[in-house]
């Protein structure tokens, strides 16, 4: 039988951070979770969309408990601010749910000079994520789960390089090469927890083919071409449901069965209930996903101390 959002067991009592919260995939995860009672810290950059997200959660699940943080995922000034923030509010977190993400933006840099893609939708995280480790160390059975793309089969292992913005800056190449960030650094992730014994779990998600607004925006703010337009009438005419694009994080977000380093996405790839997928050869050696690691700690100036 496939796996919907029925089968979420009962999340009272549990946190859950989500970054892009305010619409298409966190927006759905967020009132999910929340359906099942957990307490959602909703991680937006706009907080006026925060607020309208939040009121439409309510709206469908009036018992909703939501909590609105502004994150700026390419600030990594914000995004310390974000976490010291949340960990004034809460004890612990249960669940980090790593989704908000820019696709094929014209060329840019973050607030910290790194080339907007890979700064926003990896480097943003990896920080944040080591920001709140101490609170997902603090909680029975956390896990962290990173949002990947199926984009990441054009992308390039993480560099010094990729991490900044060249002059022949291809806006499809810098995607795909963040989120191969995304799914190196889940994974690798997942080995060093185990290698401490760490009770936190690290997963995976690809939504997929989903129907949001991603690629409108991508396709009307960008200016990408053919290759934007594609996929924008691709995902409208055979993509998946919002909701269903957010199930593949739910699964790996809260089954039971669930395992460390599990990558959870559509039965047939594009499209399909959300299942465990296996670990694609060429892209999860450990070589690799530790020298995405490496980098994103060099780059950063930020250094896991797992375990402690």
């Amino acid at each position: 039988m496939a796996w919907t959002s029925d089968d979420i067991p009962d999340q009272s009592g549990r946190v859950a951070v989500i970054t892009g919260a305010s619409s298409g995939l966190g927006f759905e995860a967020g009132r999910e979770l929340a359906r099942k009672g957990a307490a959602v810290v909703m991680a937006v950059r706009d907080m006026d969309k925060g607020e309208a997200a939040a009121s439409r959660i309510r709206a469908a699940v009036p018992d909703a408990e939501l909590e609105l943080q502004q994150l700026d995922l390419g600030s990594l000034d914000s995004v310390r601010e974000c976490a010291a923030r949340i960990a004034h509010e809460h004890d612990h977190i249960d669940i980090l749910l790593n989704n908000a993400g820019l696709m094929a933006t014209p060329a840019g840099q973050t607030a910290d000079g790194f080339e907007l893609q890979v700064g926003t939708n990896h480097l943003g995280h990896f920080v944040l994520t080591h920001e709140l480790m101490p609170l997902l160390e603090a909680a029975d059975g956390a896990r962290v789960v990173t949002v990947t793309s199926v984009a990441r089969v054009q992308g390039r292992s993480l560099s010094v390089e990729s991490t900044q913005l060249g002059e022949a800056y291809d806006p499809w190449k810098a995607y795909g090469d963040s989120k191969l960030a995304n799914y190196q650094f889940g994974i690798e992730l997942a080995r060093r927890l185990e290698s401490v014994g760490s009770g936190v779990k690290s997963l995976v998600a690809d939504p997929g083919l989903a129907r949001t607004n991603l690629q409108v925006a991508t396709v009307q703010n960008a200016g990408t071409g053919i290759s934007g337009r594609f996929w924008q009438l691709a995902a409208r005419f055979f993509g998946l449901s919002p909701l269903q694009g957010a199930l593949p994080a739910l699964r790996a977000a809260t089954d039971p069965d669930a395992h460390n380093g599990g990558v959870f996405g559509p039965r047939w790839k594009f499209r399909g209930a959300p299942v465990e997928i296996d670990l694609e050869e060429g892209r999860a050696r450990t070589e690799d996903t530790a020298r995405v690691w490496d980098v994103s700690e060099s780059q950063t100036g930020t250094v896991f101390s797992l375990g402690e």
